[in-house]
């Protein structure tokens, strides 16, 4: 058990209190219990495999793995199935893959606890990859990818990372594409599968309240122990000048995106940049959408995004304008990130006050305390949830100042050109 302080305000902090537990099986399965006076409970296994640890002929097998999983068992050989077993007691089943992992997890009432556990270590330890699934999930996969491509909103994070970066994997999408997945085998799907859906290269954790939750895990995960080397991402060298990539697409609006290396989660700065992304990019109160919106009247659209994984990391600004404000939008982004060298101590005072709320607020949702801790045992240490907040506390202005100079001289700038 480890405690935190919750500051309220400045002067009076409220206990706010950690009980995780985590526990190694015998054949490597990781095991983070956090309890959690709920109805609820959560079950999330992440397999520590995403886009990132594909070669070049891989190209979105983890996401399509992830689908093909939901699509029948030995003991449930059907999608509806598989649903069923939760959607009738109430509950939610779900999965996602990113650049790093794959998650798949569920939510019930704590007394279905083991259904919960069971279904998904059904999914995860005994697909059957049928071809007439495969076939079917590749024009499934096909759809999703032309809704992304159509909707410049997700679209410009695809080029954005494209283009940003060079060497590391992160810069391919997750579904890889169509091309790729066209590709697909069974033979092939099947191999992925074998080589990291293993215990040593799994976490799960749980959420809520519940007893005996290592016993009926060891019961339902049974799988052998296996020895799992991981690829190693390609080092990412910096920028030395500002690229702008411009694509014209049959849209109103124009969408702009200013792209910036950064750190992975483990670095000190990610803290910093944490503070840097709330100043500039909070609701309505922002510094980006107060000048670019409130002030202006450029933009409906307009904020930031800061990106901290396990092996890369990027900030970024957008905005939504006319296609005529497209280089006045930028010139007001990169200003207000020049502004910040000289940041007064109330304003980042009352960022960290900003972050502390939001963050504990979040974790108030079992499912994403669940995934936070996941991601966090990835990244180092599933304990860094508790310190998380400690060092953001620890920033100083000395710290913005000179990450803007660090990070923030060159850019990549994505142009999606409306009428």
């Amino acid at each position: 058990m480890f405690s935190l302080f919750i500051a309220q305000n400045p002067y009076k902090p409220k206990k706010y209190t950690f009980f995780m537990q985590k526990v190694v099986l015998v054949n490597g399965l990781k095991i983070l219990f956090e309890e959690k006076k709920s109805s609820s409970v959560v079950v999330e296994v992440m397999i520590n495999v995403g886009s990132n640890q594909e070669e070049a002929e891989e190209r979105g097998l983890s996401h399509f793995l992830e689908h093909i999983l939901f699509e029948g068992t030995t003991k449930r050989p059907t999608n509806q199935l598989i649903s069923q077993e939760i959607e009738k007691i109430g509950g939610e089943l779900n999965a996602y893959t990113s650049n790093e992992r794959t998650c798949f997890y569920a939510k019930v009432l704590k007394k279905h606890f083991t259904t919960a556990v069971e279904v998904l270590a059904d999914i995860l330890q005994n697909p059957l990859f049928k071809e007439t699934d495969i076939k079917r999930e590749k024009k499934i996969v096909l759809k999703e990818i032309d809704m992304v491509l159509d909707e410049p909103r997700f679209y410009q994070w695809i080029l954005l990372q494209k283009y940003l970066f060079t060497k590391h994997t992160c810069r391919y999408p997750t579904y890889g594409d169509k091309s790729s997945v066209l590709k697909i085998s069974r033979e092939r799907l099947l191999q992925y599968y074998q080589k990291y859906y293993v215990p040593n290269n799994m976490t799960i954790s749980i959420v809520g309240e519940v007893k005996n939750w290592k016993k009926i895990i060891e019961n339902q995960f049974r799988l052998p122990g296996t020895l799992l080397t991981r690829k190693k991402n390609s080092l990412e060298p910096s920028y030395t000048k500002t690229k702008i990539i411009r694509e014209q697409k049959k849209i109103s609006n124009t969408y702009l995106a200013l792209g910036f290396k950064t750190v992975s989660k483990k670095n000190h700065d990610a803290y910093v940049l944490e503070i840097i992304n709330t100043l500039l990019g909070r609701g309505q109160s922002g510094r980006l959408f107060t000048e670019i919106r409130s002030r202006q009247g450029l933009a409906y659209d307009v904020g930031t995004q800061h990106i901290a994984e396990v092996s890369y990391g990027y900030f970024a600004a957008y905005a939504c304008v006319d296609k005529k404000n497209v280089d006045k939008a930028k010139k007001l982004i990169l200003k207000e990130l020049q502004k910040l060298k000289s940041l007064s101590l109330e304003d980042l005072a009352e960022a960290k006050v900003a972050i502390e709320g939001e963050y504990y607020l979040d974790l108030e949702d079992s499912q994403r305390m669940a995934d936070q801790l996941l991601f966090w045992e990835q990244a180092h240490d599933a304990h860094l949830l508790k310190r998380f907040i400690k060092n953001i506390r620890k920033v100083k202005k000395g710290d913005v100042k000179r990450v803007v100079e660090k990070y923030f001289k060159n850019y990549v700038m994505i142009v999606l050109e409306g009428k």
